[in-house]
């Protein structure tokens, strides 16, 4: 019988240890949170003669055990009281609170180890304290009650158990919430507030200003460190508004939500402010108050990141406020309005060995956060036939014919739709095009631009830093442009505008361009944002569709500063953003970048892909094959060869993964499973247009959905409250994203893998682990996977739980909260295999949405490292051996960048080798990530090593609506990875894993992954027409699947020359097809041209035909001459 070990790895292992350096005393008290230790400090202070010697620490800074360890040894053990308050419970700080409790009992120290509110909430701290529970309690009261005389009583009681003379005193009542004015201090309720501003005298007419409440915590008035509520309360009054602060516990206290809930009925806001952390529901998704008031809620950030870690950071906020004050809140639909302070520090207090953190306003951002709400309460006062608004088309890829382009999304049929709903509503819209060909037309050849003159003058109110930023990259505006003005596709109808905003960058670097936010947007970017704001005076920017450019400017990650150019170029502008439900890291990126309420439309519907007839007639030869196997066996076997050689024929049996080498019986099941894998293939029937439903729509869910999409654009626009909604993929499962047209949230990150995610996750590992052992007689050594963020947001973290699986690990969760705090390494016996080396390739966007997730990764993969473990069952130890460090397995582009790095390539085709795809994919990871906040280092050579090790790259899909031939993510990902292994002159394989059905993962190979999509969907004569009926969206697409056909076909060598043939036949080979590509997109159409020329001139296609070179020629000859000049 073997002993299974199984070790565990917290989250604080990773923080470096600290030794605070502090004396002992009689009294020491820690706390998580800066009011409670400043309470402490100023009550000690106020009577420091007479009182026992005190020490202070805050629990952040003893997260680390060994930080604990030294902390006990040379504070805690030598004194007579120690009290410890731990917001989070038992779970947030185990370690401690066993250490302390074992020592406390060793040398007879009174301990008292309390929750936020109650002890009921964990009976834990109560067994591990040495105190009686009615003393425990007793203590809890006082900083239940808070301010300073419960304070000065605590502190009295503290020097009575260390056996001091001093009166118990009870706990003072402080009302849990209330009204508060910045001159007046604490107000008894609303009645007084309303007589403070005259509105409660019947002999005075009301005060007709618009009046908006504040919500802040209860904690920083007792505290006395009020200055960011002070500072906006000012800021929110030269804007015009009347604030109203209010104090409360926690918008989950019954008392502070009846006192809110009774105000917002007498007060009649126009909008709430709230600065609380955390959501108000008591489930995602649940009615909150602020449902019930019905008007916009702008959350601010009061932060407990320090104002130096955040003027330096490009991630702008510390985990834990992502966390608290961005991502919960968000769960309520609430506007992120921006971060209004930081924690300044004082000076060391030698009496106390403590240094106090205060909340310190950052002048800048308090007044940006009230011209954000100023021009949100400007657009609801303004009457809707006055309001000016800006309907932002999208033109990412920026590649020819995809002008409009947006996931799943018809966006010139969308915006006539959004015109038609708006008229209907009152606004002055004019002149509304016929069609959407018709609409595009107008837009490009516009006329509207901004003078280079009054560019200059408007430049000046930019910061100096962005002003110096864009004239260093781009040179002055004249030279740049050459001419004296900047002229924008854009057309007006009344009131309305239709833009699509310039390039970020160079025409010729456009894709790669928007994701490289090491590069200023060019001066005609700043001025298409000064033309709206200024000369254009809009109220408000719709953008219609994922995504755009704005979201992805230089700048932080969130918590912007006034020189983070997403905020230089809408400024304080109102964005209202219809968002595919589907794709939520993206839409988080709008929320907290631009401020933009995220309106979740529906992805397109949904229709299985049948079988064309060529692959019908090989179905009927298999069905006879099975009719003919056990009764006729000569006929049986002339079938079975008949079968075999018509798929290879047809190519089918290469895209089936049929071997040569293959038995008979082996190449019917594969031709078989793929006829089934093809016909149950799910493609788009069509697009989705925003705020509309099929005439004959039978499908209650879709129908709902479009009303809900209409109506909650012009509630978005009326200035009104919008609900929130989940955000995922209905086709996954996610129903309870229906109704789409809600604000979207996304997960709580700490969660992350949730249990289930993980159980899938697993799962979906040991696919991964069958197929290759299959294929290669062994397990692989090493792998790498990668991660993006809209997909584990979308799956709960299932592609993290892959990873960890393979590594022999598994989350540990926190029983009350479900979030996860740290790793179990599994022992070798209870895996059955050998530990897999796991390398990480994270997408930008993970690396800015899940800094706990890169620590928790980050810790796995250390202590597998460390484990002593044969080095067949443990290649990553062995390796670590071998090297004498641990070495990082977590890598990505440079903090602040997105990205694989072969983009800008890809787009402009310049490039001769593929060598030259596979550098760029390697320089790209440039950095590697870890540690207890999840931050990148350079690390130059570092990934390639990896890369060099891998025995195969598994890239994960996991939504039914998306396939690998859209967006330019996957061919960057796989491609770049397939060109590097060129590159290093190494050989892996690559794993396209379908885990659509998260129950039924498929893993198959790069050659298998695309010819299913080329035969089930875009070869499919459903999706063709689907597509035909939107137009030139529709012609988008087909412009959008040729070039990444041809990408993978560059990029990996592993795409035969008969699927961009049947993809050339298709849509340039049918007559029906290319006139309609001509009529309708004629951009398209030459783009489609030139990219099959492009493979012809690469090598990667040998058609039969000889005409076809000629042919293409003639076809992007007859587009361009049909394409609407700008």
């Amino acid at each position: 019988m073997h002993i299974l070990t199984t070790t565990s790895a917290s989250l604080d292992d990773l923080i470096e240890p600290v030794d605070l350096r502090q004396k002992p005393a009689d009294v020491v008290a820690l706390s998580f949170t800066d009011s409670d230790l400043a309470g402490l400090a100023n009550a000690w202070k106020a009577d420091a003669e007479n009182l026992p010697s005190m020490r202070l620490a805050s629990l952040r800074d003893l997260r680390h055990p060994m930080s604990v360890d030294l902390w006990i040894d040379s504070v805690a053990s030598h004194a007579k009281v120690i009290l410890v308050r731990i917001l989070g419970g038992y779970d947030w700080w185990r370690y401690g609170c066993d250490q302390l409790a074992s020592a406390a009992r060793e040398k007879g120290i009174a301990l008292a180890l309390l929750p936020g509110e109650s002890h009921d909430e964990d009976l834990r701290l109560i067994e591990a304290s040495t105190l009686p529970r009615v003393e425990l309690d007793a203590l809890l009261g006082y900083f239940r009650e808070g301010g300073p005389e419960n304070m000065k009583a605590l502190v009295a009681r503290l020097a009575g158990l260390a056996g001091a003379k001093a009166a118990a005193i009870a706990p003072v009542v402080v009302p849990k919430a209330g009204f508060y004015d910045p001159e007046r201090g604490i107000l008894n309720d609303e009645r007084a507030f309303c007589e403070q501003s005259g509105d409660c005298d019947p002999s005075h007419p009301p005060v007709n200003i618009p009046l908006v409440p504040i919500l802040f915590y209860r904690s920083m008035l007792l505290a006395a460190d009020v200055a960011p509520i002070d500072a906006l309360v000012e800021a929110l009054k030269a804007q015009g508004l009347r604030p109203a602060p209010i104090f409360v516990s926690s918008l989950k206290d019954k008392d502070s939500l009846a006192l809110v809930e009774a105000a917002l009925a007498q007060l009649n806001p126009v909008a709430i402010v709230t600065a609380t952390a955390f959501a108000a529901g008591a489930e995602p998704g649940a009615e909150t108050l602020f449902d019930r008031a019905g008007v916009p809620v702008f959350q601010v950030i009061v932060a407990t990141t320090r104002r130096e870690a955040w003027e330096g950071s490009p991630r702008g906020l510390a985990p834990a406020d992502l966390a608290m004050h961005v991502v919960m809140p968000e769960l309520d639909g609430r506007i992120l309005a921006g971060a209004i302070s930081f924690k300044a520090e004082s000076e060391v207090d030698p009496a106390l060995g403590f240094r106090a953190f205060a909340n310190r306003p950052e002048p800048d951002r308090v007044e940006q956060v009230a011209r954000r709400i100023a021009a949100h309460l400007r657009l609801r006062q303004t009457p809707p036939k006055a309001r000016k608004l800006v309907i932002l088309i999208p033109d990412y890829p920026s590649a020819p014919g995809r002008t409009g382009y947006a996931v799943g999304l018809d966006v010139p049929n969308s915006v006539l739709a959004m015109l038609h709903d708006l008229k209907g509503a009152g606004y002055g819209v004019e002149s509304i095009p016929e069609s959407p060909r018709a609409l595009l037309d107008l837009i490009e050849t516009g006329g509207h631009g901004l003078a280079l003159e009054d560019y200059v003058a408007l430049a000046t109110t930019l910061p100096t830093e962005a002003r110096n930023a864009v004239q260093a990259a781009w040179g002055a505006p004249d030279a740049a442009r050459g001419t004296q003005s900047f002229p924008f596709r854009a057309a007006t109808f009344g009131n309305i505008t239709v833009a699509l905003a310039p390039d970020r960058g160079r025409s010729a670097d456009r894709r790669a361009d928007y994701h490289d936010p090491t590069l200023p947007p060019r001066h005609a970017l700043l001025a298409f944002g000064l033309w709206l704001q200024k000369s254009l005076g809009v109220h408000a920017i719709v953008h219609v569709g994922a995504h755009g450019t704005l979201e992805w400017l230089p700048g932080k990650t969130v918590a912007l500063s006034q020189t983070c150019f997403p905020e230089i170029v809408t400024g304080s502008l109102p964005v209202v953003y219809p968002f595919i439900v589907s794709n939520p890291g993206e839409a988080a990126q709008a929320k907290r970048r631009i401020s933009a309420v995220t309106l979740g439309h529906l992805p397109p519907p949904l229709a299985a892909a049948g079988l064309d007839e060529n692959h019908h007639k090989l179905e009927r030869l298999v069905d006879e094959y099975a009719q003919a196997d056990g009764l006729d066996r000569r006929r049986r076997d002339r079938l079975a060869k008949l079968i075999v050689e018509t798929a290879a024929q047809t190519g089918l049996a290469t895209e089936a993964g049929v071997a040569k080498t293959d038995a008979p019986d082996e190449a019917l099941r594969r031709i078989d499973a793929w006829l089934c894998d093809l016909k149950d293939f799910a493609i788009k029937d069509g697009l989705h247009v925003y705020g509309r439903a099929e005439a004959d729509e039978p499908d209650d869910a879709r129908r709902a959905s479009a009303e809900a999409e209409r109506k909650n654009l012009i509630a978005a626009l009326d200035g009104r409250h919008v609900k929130a909604g989940p955000s995922g993929a209905p086709a996954r499962g996610r129903t309870d994203v229906l109704p789409t047209g809600r604000n979207l949230f996304t997960s709580d990150p700490r969660t992350m893998p949730t249990p289930t995610a993980f159980d899938l996750g697993k799962a979906a590992s040991d696919e991964i682990m069958r197929t290759y052992l299959q294929g290669h007689g062994d397990w692989p050594r090493a792998l790498v996977i990668d991660l993006w963020g809209s997909a584990s947001l979308r799956t709960g973290g299932e592609e993290i739980a892959q990873g960890l699986a393979l590594m022999g690990c598994r989350p540990q969760w926190d029983a009350a909260t479900g979030r996860v705090t740290g790793i179990e390494v599994l022992p070798p016996a209870a895996l059955g295999r050998p530990r897999v080396d796991v390398t990480w390739r994270i997408s930008g966007l993970f690396r800015d949405m899940f800094p706990t997730q890169i620590a928790l990764i980050d810790a796995a993969a250390r202590a597998v490292a460390t484990r002593d473990e044969d080095d067949h069952e443990n290649p990553l130890a062995a390796t670590t051996r071998a090297s004498g460090k641990v070495e990082p397995r977590i890598f990505g582009s440079s903090p602040g960048t997105y990205g694989a790095g072969l983009e800008d390539l890809l787009s402009t085709g310049d490039w001769q080798a593929r060598e030259e795809l596979g550098r760029a994919y390697l320089d790209a990871a440039s950095h590697a990530y870890g540690g207890a906040e999840g931050e990148g280092v350079s690390a130059p050579g570092a990934f390639a090593d990896r890369i060099a090790e891998a025995d195969l790259l598994v890239h994960t899909g996991d939504d039914p609506g998306r396939d690998i031939l859209e967006g330019s993510a996957d061919v960057a990902f796989i491609g770049g990875f397939t060109a590097a292994l060129a590159t290093l002159g190494k050989n892996a394989d690559v794993i396209v894993l379908d885990t659509s059905d998260p129950h039924k993962p498929r893993p198959r190979s790069v050659t298998e992954a695309v010819g299913r999509v080329v035969r089930a969907r875009a070869t499919n004569a459903r999706f063709i027409a689907g597509q035909m009926r939107h137009g030139p969206r529709g012609a988008s697409e087909f412009a959008e699947t040729v070039d990444r056909l041809i990408g993978f076909a560059e990029t990996t060598n592993a795409i035969p020359g008969a699927l961009i043939e049947a993809v050339h036949d298709a849509y340039v080979g049918n007559d029906d097809v290319r006139a309609f590509m001509l009529r309708e997109n004629p951009a398209a159409a030459r783009f489609i041209a030139e990219r099959f020329a492009t493979a012809r001139r690469r090598g990667l296609w040998h058609p039969l035909r000889n005409s076809i070179d000629d042919d293409l020629a003639a076809l992007i000859d007859e587009a361009s001459a049909k394409e609407v000049p700008a």
